[in-house]
């Protein structure tokens, strides 16, 4: 309700009319039943006086008084004409006083936030001379608020790193909370610190690995291949959301206005989903189909199985695919979001000062590989150095690439057990013409006398009898569910293969000791080279833990007491990921919007002459939003916010329930 709406009660006077001077009536009161509040006060001060006098007279006197009618009809009549009608005049003055002193400082305030980069004595003068639509200085305050914007995001970089310093000092050491921060920090995938194989004490090296997953990107990445048809389903897709969001943003509304209880999450959700049927449809073979109310079927059928490249045998400009392919390529559907992930982190490692010497674009297939420098012999390379593979999966490719997974794991397994055996039989060839070595020859020495004097009186079987499931490498692993068969982990395999290689280690030196024979050597040299394959296999990241999406992974290698790349690197991640990721969103939060009854057109700042022209001042928009909800009190709402009990009258002191915020007349943050 904008101020023009406000009544100019000094000018009217009745003894009836809402909010005139003298009436008993005001709009402030909103919905209030008036009568019934002034005849319970009434009666309790009549019950009051009436005790009073009860109390204070004899017995004998009481009696002859009429107490059940005159007295207490006087009384009534008495507080009635004279109490009621003072108190509520002059309460419905005051307001009336207040409601015009309020008017004025609205108009007042209005003002000062319209002319805030203007001297208000000048803001005033142009008001008095032609309007303030009349000098518009609208790209003047794009320009500042745009300054000021980048000026306050560069001090709050400043602040935020050196926050994160402070807490690296406090902490003494460097871990995962270093690189992520904020809404991105459940995208890490995999984080690992471990020591340098060639300088363990002083350089670390650190691995890195980030999700973002379709929904979450800002601009879609489409494989180059995709074809036309799925570009133009998933276009019509978005459309069709967008306009179920608008929908329910209306009904929303509507229900406000109506004064009924506002929709939860779930019944939102599920009026989404009731509409969908409005736009869409499954019967694929009727052109009159919901389906194709945006895009008509035969201009379908025309694409069918178009991709990016065609035969140049059968490519004619005059086809109609070729023209609808044409104008996809023109606005860069297929290409957009992999080229803003490309020019982002590009971008992102120039202005950071991180350098790069090699960088491999594999433009088609989605992925983009960067490296400080282009040598890849760790051995000669800086301890201060990084690189970074960027690439987008879709699922055909995560399930070869599991399919990959399980492949190689498979043969080191087979690789290590070989081993396993090929030591296990050199170990019983030691033993030969020693006696007892270990806790197995004992236990055949022992064999049979266990069988003739424990075990025929007892009744057991044997030890060499009973079934074994315990390999004594590693604890029983349970059997696996569907989920765990769908999304393995490896976990328990991988944790058998570093066993065994540690007892083969353990063996070899029980066996040989001090001695080097030939057999030794090779089997430790087939060792290390199994157990540095098994470390790079571990360090890689396991696909059965990725989404289709863009997948970042970062290698660093960093001195431990200097950390330079390491945190130049966190500044780097941070910042594009805020860039290509809209990071995770709770539907409690998604679903909030203001309340219209908060929403004053008449008082957003801004100088132009109508709305449209300020249309590409977004930054400006978001930094500006949070104004009108500060003024926006002036707005006395007609409709109350809480639950109506009859009559108008409304429950003030009971407390909606919901979830905090809501209604709270502030835009979202």
């Amino acid at each position: 309700m904008g101020s023009v709406d406000l009544p100019k009660s000094p000018n009217v006077f009745h003894p009836e009319k809402p909010s005139a001077v003298g009436s008993r009536n005001s709009l402030a009161q909103e919905f209030r039943d008036q009568q019934a509040e002034v005849d319970l006060l009434l009666s309790e001060e009549v019950d009051k006086v009436m005790n009073h006098i009860a109390s204070k007279l004899p017995k004998d006197v009481l009696e002859r008084l009429d107490v059940m009618g005159g007295i207490k009809e006087k009384l009534f009549n008495y507080f009635n004409q004279n109490y009621q009608n003072m108190f509520n005049r002059f309460i419905v003055t005051s307001e009336d006083e207040m409601v015009k002193k309020v008017r004025n400082f609205i108009d007042k305030e209005e003002m000062k936030t319209l002319a805030r980069y203007t001297p208000k004595e000048i803001a005033a003068l142009l008001d008095q001379i032609g309007g303030m639509d009349k000098f518009n200085t609208g790209e003047i305050e794009k320009s500042l608020v745009n300054m000021f914007g980048h000026l306050q995001g560069h001090i709050q970089r400043g602040v935020n790193d050196l926050e994160n310093l402070t807490n690296s000092l406090l902490r003494q050491k460097s871990d995962v909370g270093a690189f992520i921060r904020g809404q991105n920090a459940y995208s890490v995938v995999k984080c690992s610190f471990k020591d340098n194989n060639y300088k363990p004490k002083t350089v670390s090296d650190v691995k890195l690995s980030v999700n973002i997953l379709d929904s979450e990107l800002i601009s879609p990445i489409f494989h180059y291949q995709v074809t036309v048809e799925y570009l133009i389903k998933d276009l019509i897709s978005k459309n069709i959301i967008d306009i179920l969001d608008k929908e329910i943003e209306k009904l929303k509304d509507r229900i406000i206005d109506e004064g009924r209880e506002e929709m939860n999450d779930s019944e939102i959700l599920f009026e989404k989903m009731r509409r969908v049927e409005q736009y869409t449809a499954d019967d694929k073979d009727d052109p009159k189909s919901k389906r194709y109310t945006f895009f008509a079927k035969s201009l379908m059928d025309k694409i069918e199985g178009l991709r990016a490249e065609i035969d140049p045998a059968e490519y004619d400009p005059l086809n109609i695919r070729e023209n609808l392919k044409k104008i996809i390529d023109i606005e860069n559907i297929r290409n957009r979001g992999y080229n803003t992930a490309i020019n982002s982190i590009t971008s992102i490692l120039d202005t950071s000062k991180m350098g790069y010497q090699f960088i491999e674009n594999l433009k088609n297939a989605r992925e983009l590989r960067i490296k400080e420098y282009e040598d890849t012999d760790v051995g000669i390379l800086p301890d201060e150095r990084y690189a970074i593979r960027l690439k987008y999966y879709d699922n055909a490719q995560l399930i070869n690439e599991r399919k990959a997974y399980d492949v190689m794991l498979k043969s080191l397994e087979v690789e290590v057990q070989h081993l396993w055996d090929v030591l296990e039989m050199v170990y019983e060839d030691s033993k030969f013409f020693k006696g007892i070595v270990d806790f197995k020859d004992l236990a055949k020495r022992t064999k049979n006398k266990i069988r003739k004097k424990i075990k025929a009186v007892t009744g057991d079987p044997l030890y060499e009898d009973i079934e074994k499931s315990w390999d004594e490498v590693s604890f029983i692993k349970p059997a696996e569910t569907d989920i765990e068969r769908m999304n393995r982990t490896y976990l328990y395999e991988k944790d058998k293969i570093k066993r065994r290689i540690i007892l083969m280690k353990e063996k070899l030196q029980s066996v040989y000791g001090y001695r080097y024979p030939i057999k030794r050597r090779v089997m430790e040299e087939r060792l290390t080279t199994l157990e540095a394959e098994f470390n790079k296999f571990e360090y890689v990241i396991n696909p059965y833990h990725i989404q289709p999406g863009l997948l970042l992974d970062v290698d660093i290698t960093s001195i431990k007491k200097k950390k330079a790349t390491l945190d130049g690197m966190a500044n780097v991640l941070n910042e594009f990921l805020h860039g290509v990721s809209k990071g995770f969103q709770d539907a409690a939060f998604a679903s909030f919007s203001r309340r219209r009854s908060t929403v004053r057109s008449d008082i957003e700042q801004s100088f132009a002459a109508t709305p449209a022209e300020d249309a590409s001042g977004e930054y400006m928009d978001m930094l500006s939003a949070p104004e009108p909800a500060k003024s926006s009190f002036a707005a006395a709402p007609k409709r109350s916010r809480g639950r109506s009990k009859g009559k108008g009258v409304v429950d003030s002191g009971r407390k909606r329930r919901g979830r905090p915020g809501r209604g709270s007349g502030l835009k979202e943050i």
